[in-house]
C-alpha cells in the first residue's frame, strides 16, 4: 500500500512538471515566431527551433500515459482496498471462529477435567474391589482348605465308620404265654428275632456274643401275669451282673424294665436267666424284649 501511495505521489509530480514544460514551450515559440517576424536568426538557433517543436508532443505524450497508468493505479488501489474489506471481514469472521474454538476448547478441557476426576474415582473404586476380590479369594481359599480338611476328617470317619463293626439286636421271648415257675434256673431264649446286626444274637442259644472290644448297651423287659414271683437276672459268661425281680399276689400283668452298660472283650458271652420259683409271660404281643448295640469300639 505505501508503494502505491510513493508511486501516485511520483506520478502526480511529474504531471506537474510536464504542464510547467509544456507553457514555457508555447511561449518559447511565440517568441521565436515574433522574432522571425521581426530579425531572422542563424542556423543554429533555427535548429534549436526545431527541436523544441519535435520534444513538445512527446512530452504530452508521456503525461497522457502517466494520466493513463494513474487512472489505472486508481482502479487497482480501488481493488486493493475492496480486497483489504473482504480480508478484514474474513480476519473477523476468523476471529469469531477462533473464539467459538477457544469456548469449545474449554467445555473439553473441563470435560476432561470432570473425566480425569472420574476416571480417578473409578480406579479408586477398582482398586478397592481388586483388594476385596484378593481378600475373597484369600478367604475362598481358606475355606477350600477347611472344606478339604472337613471332606478328609469325613473320609476318615466314614472309613472308621464302614471298618467298625455294625452291632445291634431286638429279640421278643416267646408266643407260648407263661413261663415257669421251675425247680431250677433256666435260659431265656428269645426266639422271636426283629434285629440281628452283625448276627451276634443266637436265638437258639439265647447267647449275645460280643464280636470286638467295646462298650455295649443292654436293656431287657419283663412281664409276668401269675401270682408269685416274676424275676430275672442278667450274666456275662457265667458271672451274674443283675437280677430283677417282683412279688405279684394277685393276677393281672405287670411290668419292669433294666438297662446296663457294659464293656465287654471280644467272645464275651451275654445271657438272661429265668431263677426258679419265678415266672415270665409274652404272647404275640411281645410283652417281654431283650435287646442291645454297640456303643463304641475299644
Amino acid at each position: 500500500m505505501r508503494v502505491v501511495v510513493g508511486l501516485l505521489l511520483l506520478l502526480l509530480a511529474l504531471c506537474g512538471s510536464g504542464a510547467q514544460g509544456e507553457g514555457g514551450g508555447l511561449g518559447q515559440v511565440g517568441e521565436i515566431s515574433q522574432f522571425q517576424e521581426t530579425a531572422p536568426r542563424d542556423a543554429a538557433e533555427e535548429s534549436t527551433k526545431q527541436t523544441t517543436e519535435q520534444t513538445t508532443p512527446d512530452i504530452w505524450a508521456e503525461v497522457r500515459a502517466l494520466r493513463d497508468m494513474v487512472v489505472e493505479l486508481k482502479v487497482e488501489l480501488r481493488n486493493m482496498e475492496a480486497r483489504v474489506k473482504d480480508s478484514e471481514s474474513q480476519v473477523n469472521d476468523l476471529k469469531a471462529e477462533l473464539m467459538v474454538t477457544k469456548v469449545h476448547v474449554e467445555l473439553l478441557q473441563r470435560e476432561n477435567s470432570d473425566q480425569k476426576d472420574t476416571l480417578t474415582s473409578t480406579k479408586s473404586k477398582i482398586s478397592d474391589l481388586e483388594k476385596e476380590t484378593a481378600d475373597l479369594q484369600t478367604r475362598l481359599s481358606s475355606s477350600e482348605s477347611e472344606l478339604l480338611l472337613s471332606k478328609s476328617r469325613i473320609d476318615q470317619l466314614e472309613r472308621e465308620n464302614t471298618e467298625r463293626p455294625k452291632v445291634a439286636f431286638y429279640t421278643a421271648l416267646t408266643d407260648a404265654g407263661p413261663l415257669g415257675p421251675y425247680n431250677t434256673d433256666i435260659t431265656l431264649k428269645y426266639s422271636k428275632v426283629f434285629t440281628n446286626i452283625g448276627n451276634a444274637y443266637n436265638p437258639a442259644t439265647g447267647f449275645f456274643t460280643a464280636p470286638v472290644k467295646g462298650v455295649y448297651y443292654l436293656q431287657f423287659t419283663v412281664c409276668g401275669n401269675l401270682q408269685g414271683s416274676m424275676g430275672v437276672e442278667l450274666y456275662k459268661n457265667n458271672q451274674q451282673i443283675m437280677h430283677n425281680g417282683e412279688r405279684k399276689e394277685e393276677g393281672g400283668a405287670e411290668y419292669f424294665t433294666n438297662s446296663v452298660v457294659l464293656e465287654l472283650m471280644a467272645g464275651d458271652e451275654i445271657h438272661l436267666v429265668l431263677p426258679s420259683g419265678d415266672s415270665v409271660v409274652d404272647d404275640v404281643k411281645n410283652h417281654s424284649t431283650f435287646s442291645g448295640s454297640l456303643l463304641f469300639t475299644l
